[in-house]
């Protein structure tokens, strides 16, 4: 017999089968014997009150083995004589619509601009060590995209979307874990997700699908309002090349480059709101007392502590985004000319300390003008004041968290993840207005509900503004001043229809679905 329920045990019973065996023995009266294995099917912490619980879905084999496994493994089909499509981009909307095409029985060819997951690390490194950023290869561009060496967060408020326990099971079926199947946020590691795109760019290709990498999109070839490809170049040896056929555009939210290319090419784009402020960094030890509400922390049975904020300052949402327990504070400029910050966390989520983005909405029509492009401009400006006010280098202005607050300078910093290094700056002075003075007063309605919050000890780190893309490629057929093109199937967080791994994938599959039936149409 199986049988599925829903219990609620302290930390310590949850840390091992064995314990949770026993807890739903005593729980459903039942010999503990009988149970010849459980399996759980979700789990989540509670951490409302002093007593921390943690929820959990189970399924008992009752005097039985299970028979299935924890996820279904797609067979892919080999694709070698497929018709041919082409895929700009091979983040996580890129890597879903090629598998995807590939399920559907067409033949993707993906072109990247980075690098691939392991040749990136040098570039990355050298951010680092020598203050250099490559402008086709750092933590935005190259294979796997933002999220390869941000974190790995797998968890997506947009349930609607599509089916995300197939995008889950998909990743598991690659490699990672099985946790994230039951987590209720998953998180597979800025340590472990590189060998889960590897195997994923491994099945595009043993399937007969092609991936590039240094190879970037120069051109839209466009043919009676018909996409019919695209020029790209080898940024290795200055090759230049065609490739035909309809085209999955899964560029990511920090191809600029792409959104002026589109917009010279009269292709339908519309500013977009996005979010803008700084990582704040707290030491993981302040966080884990508290959230669990215990002057010992976590203790030995409970993950690094997350946190979630959000209230609403002047009619804009402050925020916090993209929390990273147990992480690190990362440079993610795409160009030498810019200092912007992002945040990653390990699989074991053990590092000194916490982080998160804290930011502010920030709406298409606060931005004076009328071009689709003004708020990536007013973006770009700020990431470029960012690195004025660093020195015109990679390390990052810093201000103490309760210095910000009163408006004051720090005259010295606490001790950082960021690795280039951390110079004090009055992020409240130079910082745009409708940042700085909706985040002051964010930051002391969060300081009231959550005491210890708000302090010293916590650094601001400038700037967080890569929240989401400033652009959206519009997929209807037709605007005012621009006509969208037949042949051309905007895709991701670069087409401002996605945010976050998981949703991008969603929007990926869609997006080769979408093409799968615009080629059956045309024959």
């Amino acid at each position: 017999m199986i049988k599925e329920i829903q219990m609620r045990v302290l930390p310590q019973v949850a840390a091992s089968l064995a314990n949770i065996k026993e807890a739903a023995s005593r729980e459903q009266a039942l010999d503990v014997r009988t149970i010849q294995a459980v399996r759980i099917l979700k789990r989540s912490i509670d951490a409302r009150q002093r007593t921390i619980y943690v929820n959990l879905k189970l399924r008992l084999y009752i005097n039985e083995m299970p028979t299935e496994a924890p996820f279904t493994p797609i067979n892919y089909p080999d694709v070698s004589n497929g018709r041919q499509v082409i895929v700009v981009g091979e983040g996580p909307g890129g890597l879903f619509a090629a598998l995807r095409l590939i399920e559907l029985g067409l033949r993707p060819v993906i072109l990247e601009r980075g690098k691939n997951v392991r040749d990136r690390k040098k570039d990355l490194a050298d951010i680092t060590r020598h203050q250099q950023v490559n402008s086709e290869s750092n933590y935005c561009f190259g294979e796997g995209g933002a999220g390869a060496y941000s974190d790995g967060k797998l968890y997506t408020r947009s349930k609607k979307r599509g089916n995300i326990d197939r995008i889950l099971s998909i990743f598991c079926q690659h490699g990672a874990s099985t946790d994230i199947l039951v987590d209720a946020h998953p998180h597979i590691g800025t340590d472990k997700l590189p060998a889960v795109i590897e195997a994923m760019r491994n099945t595009i290709i043993q399937m007969g699908g092609d991936v590039f990498h240094q190879t970037k999109m120069t051109r839209l070839l466009i043919e009676d309002q018909t996409v019919v490809g695209v020029e790209a170049v080898r940024l290795d040896t200055g090759e230049e090349r065609v490739y035909r056929g309809p085209v999955i555009l899964a560029t990511g939210h920090s191809a600029r480059d792409v959104y002026r290319l589109l917009h010279e090419a009269h292709i339908a784009l519309e500013a977009k709101g996005i979010a803008v402020g700084v990582r704040l960094e707290h030491p993981s030890a302040l966080i884990d007392q508290i959230q669990y509400h215990n002057p010992k922390g976590r203790g030995d049975y409970l993950p690094a502590a997350e946190y979630s904020f959000v209230t609403q300052v002047d009619g804009r949402g402050v925020y916090s985004f993209c929390m990273c327990p147990g992480g690190f504070v990362i440079p993610a400029a795409t160009d030498k000319r810019q200092v912007v910050v992002n945040g990653m966390s390990p699989s074991n989520r053990a590092g000194k300390w916490s982080n998160s983005g804290m930011v502010v909405e920030t709406r298409a029509e606060d931005i004076a003008g009328d071009s689709p492009l003004r708020v990536m401009e007013w973006q770009e400006k700020v990431e470029h004041d960012c690195w004025m006010q660093a020195g015109m280098k990679q390390t990052a202005p810093a201000q103490r968290m309760e210095d910000f607050v009163r408006g004051r300078l720090s005259y010295d910093l606490p001790a950082t993840s960021y690795a280039p290094g951390l110079i004090s700056s009055p992020l409240h002075f130079w910082m745009p207005d409708s940042v700085s003075k909706r985040l002051q007063q964010g930051f002391q309605v969060f300081g009231r509900s959550s005491r210890g919050f708000l302090t010293n000890e916590a650094t601001m780190i400038g700037v967080e503004t890569r929240t989401s893309a400033p652009v959206r490629i519009v997929r209807e057929q037709e605007s005012l001043m621009h006509v969208t093109v037949k042949g051309l199937f905007p895709c991701g967080e670069g087409a401002g229809y996605a945010g976050g791994i998981v949703s991008a994938a969603i929007d990926g599959e869609r997006c080769a679905e979408m093409c799968r039936q615009w080629l059956d149409a045309i024959g």
